[in-house]
């Protein structure tokens, strides 16, 4: 995985760890579930570039 995509995920993660807790402290369901989406969608992306890294060894 690239130092880019990786940068990029983690950000992705974060900003869904921040919906979450927004959407947590404002009573937000949908934001609290946005949250929980980004987050979902950065493990999916890691886990997919993570599987490439392996064919390319």
């Amino acid at each position: 995985m690239g130092i880019g995509d990786k940068i990029q995920n983690a950000a992705q993660d974060a900003a869904g760890k921040a919906k979450e807790a927004a959407g947590k402290a404002t009573d937000n369901e949908n934001l609290e579930a946005e949250g929980h989406g980004d987050q979902a969608e950065a493990s999916a992306k890691k886990a997919g570039e993570n599987v490439k890294d392996v064919f390319k060894s």
